[in-house]
């Protein structure tokens, strides 16, 4: 079932590029997964938002969507367990009769130096970051390769890249989201699937609010562009990506040219 908004004129439906298609973004009710959650359903996507403990703030994601004219749900789920991600894709499936577009959003930080950290520290940031992807994917590619079609977006980081200092466990996730993005796209390109990662720079969200003044300067200071991204420039590299049909493997940067 493809549920398409009531209330569309003929020129905005002609416009929305992703009408009727169905969105799955994970981790999908704060920061940048919010703003490509309502990227893709201004686009005219069905959107499932994955949380999995910020119920209101999903809510208010959806509610958002639904006063811009968009069709929205959330569906709770830890997608680091393999059996509640894979019940997010069946629940998808179950309401709206297909996937289109996964979006890999979900993800952690436990920073801490590697002499510091603590094995519990590794495992979930491997579990959040990575192994999340496996279980999601894993739960929709059958759905895709019987459609002939679907866009699988991961998000990665430039210190998948780069690396960062005291993250050696986040750029382990980050970087191995990377190589799963270019072998993936290798086995379903046939199918009419691309496999892309975006990997964003320092970007403006409530997560990085928490660092003190004097340490963003000194980021800011190195970033070319002398400002930090936002989270729409991010989403609209997954919505480039989403609309994309020749366009598989590849590390699209939104870093204001921080890392080339």
């Amino acid at each position: 079932m493809t549920i398409i908004p009531n209330d569309l004129t003929q020129e905005k439906v002609e416009s929305q590029k992703l009408l009727g298609k169905v969105a799955i973004i994970t981790g999908g009710s704060r920061g940048i997964g919010s703003t490509i959650a309502k990227e893709l359903a201004v686009q005219g996507a069905n959107v499932v938002i994955n949380y999995n403990s910020s119920k209101g703030a999903a809510q208010s994601v959806v509610n958002e969507i639904e006063e811009l004219g968009g069709n929205a749900i959330m569906c709770q789920a830890n997608v680091a367990n393999m059996e509640e991600a894979h019940y997010l894709i069946e629940k998808t499936r179950s309401l709206f009769g297909r996937v289109d577009i996964l979006v890999n959003n979900a993800g952690i930080t436990r920073d801490r130096t590697f002499r510091n950290m603590s094995k519990e520290e590794w495992y979930e940031i491997i579990d959040v970051n990575l192994n999340s992807v496996y279980h999601t994917t894993s739960a929709v590619i059958n759905t895709m390769i019987e459609q002939k079609f679907g866009r699988i977006i991961n998000i990665s980081s430039i210190i998948g890249q780069a690396g960062g200092f005291g993250q050696t466990n986040y750029s382990a996730s980050k970087a191995g989201l990377i190589g799963f993005t270019k072998s993936l796209a290798l086995e379903t390109a046939k199918n009419g699937i691309t496999v892309n990662a975006v990997c964003p720079g320092y970007i403006e969200t409530e997560m990085f609010a928490a660092i003190p003044s004097n340490v963003v300067e000194q980021i800011v200071s190195k970033i070319p562009m002398k400002r930090l991204g936002s989270t729409n420039e991010v989403a609209e590299a997954v919505l480039f990506l989403a609309n994309s049909s020749y366009i598989t493997g590849q590390s699209i940067n939104v870093n204001g040219g921080m890392y080339m």
